[in-house]
């Protein structure tokens, strides 16, 4: 969810919107899957005109499963949008969540324009003539299907992505492919289906002119950390566990 999120803030940033985001984080180490403590989510805020936050009340709620829809769906303002994956809302997954009853079945997502959509089961189709992949990762890659469908909700550009997979998975050629796939197969389903009946498009941000950088939280504490101990004349130690999100601080020092 980290990966698919810093993507569409890149084409956000390259199309010209200013822009500033929101990862959340795991509130556990090794929460299990599907529980409310293991929630991973990216919130980003973008638009034509002066971003100072990452926002208060999103619009759009992309819930991978029934424990996200419940741990974020307080935030979401009402008349929101609401795009759940249906094939993760099994009595099980239901029942760690904390749900009585299916909340898409009840009357208690009214407030909200609802898009039930099986990201899981679609994702696998599109992968099912990849060769060297298995189930697990065929069923993994739906977050970039996630992201093409994102993609084409706002008109994001989408060739720096698919450059990026290409990239970033070079060493497993196959995974590049079902993750491409995937992001197509996201895009080409907005573009086809009937339950999305309007697109949005956000002009370029009027900024001054100059050089941007895209920063992260992470990398910013690390450039301050580095500057005050050459200020200070002090060494610099930092103690962290190897996790995420402390990871990029480590490694970036």
């Amino acid at each position: 969810m980290q990966l698919t999120g810093d993507r569409f803030t890149s084409e956000t940033a390259v199309f010209g919107n200013d822009l500033a985001t929101l990862p959340d984080f795991p509130a556990e180490i090794r929460a299990p899957a599907g529980s409310l403590p293991g929630v991973s989510g990216f919130q980003v805020h973008f638009a034509d005109h002066d971003i100072l936050t990452p926002g208060d009340q999103p619009n759009v709620l992309v819930a991978m499963n029934p424990a996200a829809l419940k741990v974020n769906l307080g935030d979401l303002a009402k008349g929101g949008t609401v795009i759940v994956n249906t094939d993760a809302f099994s009595d099980r997954n239901l029942q760690k969540a904390g749900y009585a009853t299916n909340p898409l079945e009840d009357a208690s997502l009214s407030d909200f324009h609802v898009h039930a959509v099986s990201l899981s089961s679609m994702t696998i189709e599109a992968l099912k003539e990849v060769d060297g992949i298995t189930s697990r990762e065929a069923e993994r890659s739906k977050n970039f299907f996630a992201l093409g469908l994102m993609s084409w909700l706002y008109n994001r550009p989408i060739e720096g992505t698919l450059g990026f997979i290409d990239a970033k998975f070079a060493k497993r050629p196959e995974i590049a492919e079902a993750n491409t796939r995937a992001f197509k197969a996201g895009w080409n389903y907005g573009e086809t289906s009937e339950d999305f009946a309007v697109s949005y498009e956000i002009a370029p941000a009027k900024l001054e002119p100059g050089t941007y950088r895209q920063i992260s939280g992470n990398s910013a504490l690390t450039y301050g950390l580095i500057a005050a101990s050459k200020l200070s004349g002090l060494p610099l130690f930092l103690g962290a566990y190897p996790i995420t999100p402390a990871s990029d601080v480590l490694e970036q020092l």
